[in-house]
């Protein structure tokens, strides 16, 4: 019954895609406006994304939800100006629930905005000021809905961990067993998503190899309130910046590294006498990998991070995850994603040493088919387990029903 069910919403998503086809290309040549000689040329577009989950409570990653089952609708519109071919603007404005899925009210902002210049055609270097996504890795370039063959984010971009950018914690004892008594949301990733923080970057290619740095108001883990100017200014940055190599079209090695204060500012009464917010700092390595053949993509990453953590010491942790992509038909691809985190141990303060958040495992599994050059409805189940504590298994289904225009 469930699989006439799936067959008959598929086969509706389908016809209606088809039917409005033709109007989203309509829609596209009228959301596009070019001028002198074709120098300038303004666009609007966006995505419309119908997500729901069902998971098992505490909801995984940074879904914020106390019920079972969630609908999160969401509404992406996109600005490109191109001045010529040395200026470009960009933003990325989102009518949602909240940043991550939520069963909050309705929210609106302006995620990205940036101007990018670049002055020699053959991209050796380019200016980049604004808010905007980072460039540690090799997830975030295909983290919008309709390139991530996933409904979710890798393990790293998503699992909250112990350690809090508001508050510091008074005792070892306190900082390993915070995170069962209050809110995901009082703590951090170790890379919190894309990370839209603010600052500056320069970046370009040179023959085979590539490079990007970056300079932002927050550090990866920050919180998405964290990453406004008007929020969070310079006083302590963050510095970042990935070098890649590419010595073929199929392959592409990148390595990445961050290093800055992840305390906000309300955080500095808690901290210990004599000492201020750019005292305690979040050290990133990471390590990418890309490979791509006819119909098979591979992606890998892998990051060592730690946290200088007040009255703690140093809380160090290794996760990494490797992703395979295989288009089947011009329409229809599947992806798997195995993804592990692992966190060491440190003294409790009572004669013990503890793992301060627990080891885990996750395995996602998705299929996307495209109806059309402008929908595509992916499914995604996901099996996550704690290796340090008994109990805490989570089983996760997803779709996503996406139109783009």
């Amino acid at each position: 019954m469930k699989r006439h069910i799936l067959s008959l919403c598929v086969f509706a998503c389908t016809a209606c895609a088809f039917d409005s086809d033709d109007l989203l290309d309509r829609l596209d040549s009228t959301l596009t406006i070019s001028g002198l000689h074709d120098n300038v040329r303004v666009r609007l577009s966006g995505t419309v994304d119908l997500e729901f989950y069902n998971f098992q409570q505490p909801a995984p990653g940074l879904i914020d939800s106390k019920i079972d089952n969630l609908f999160n609708p969401r509404l992406t519109l996109f600005l490109d100006a191109q001045v010529g071919s040395q200026v470009y603007f960009f933003a990325q404005a989102r009518l949602d629930r909240g940043f991550d899925p939520t069963d909050h009210g309705a929210d609106v902002r302006l995620d990205e905005y940036a101007l990018r210049i670049t002055p020699w055609q053959d991209g050796r270097f380019t200016f980049q000021a604004g808010q905007f996504a980072t460039v540690v890795g090799n997830w975030v370039p295909r983290h919008l809905s309709w390139d991530n063959p996933f409904i979710n984010a890798p393990l790293v971009y998503e699992n909250v961990t112990a350690i809090q950018d508001k508050y510091a914690p008074f005792s070892p004892l306190y900082f390993i067993y915070a995170p069962f008594f209050y809110g995901k949301y009082t703590f951090n990733p170790v890379i919190w998503g894309p990370s839209y923080a603010s600052g500056i970057s320069v970046s370009g290619r040179l023959g085979r190899f590539d490079y990007a740095v970056e300079m932002k108001n927050a550090s990866l883990s920050s919180r998405p309130e964290s990453w406004y100017i008007t929020e969070n200014g310079f006083e302590n940055p963050t510095f970042s910046g990935r070098f890649g190599f590419r010595p073929n079209e199929a392959w592409n090695f990148g390595f990445s590294a961050s290093e800055g204060p992840y305390f906000r500012r309300e955080a500095e009464p808690t901290l210990p006498p004599g000492r201020d917010i750019g005292d305690y700092r979040e050290f990133v390595l990471g390590q990418d990998i890309s490979f791509a053949w006819h119909h098979l993509q591979l992606w890998a990453e892998v990051y060592e991070a730690r946290f200088e953590v007040p009255r703690v010491g140093d809380a160090d942790t290794l996760a990494y995850y490797v992703e395979a992509k295989y288009k089947l038909t011009p329409q229809f691809f599947g992806a798997v994603r195995w993804n592990q985190q692992f966190f060491n141990k440190i003294s409790n303060g009572i004669g013990g040493n503890e793992h301060w958040s627990p080891d885990l495992g996750r395995i996602d599994v998705a299929a996307t088919y495209r109806l059309t050059t402008h929908a595509q409805l992916k499914l995604q189940y996901s099996f996550q387990h704690e290796t340090t504590l008994p109990g805490h298994d989570n089983h996760l289904l997803a779709t996503q029903f996406t139109v783009r225009f």
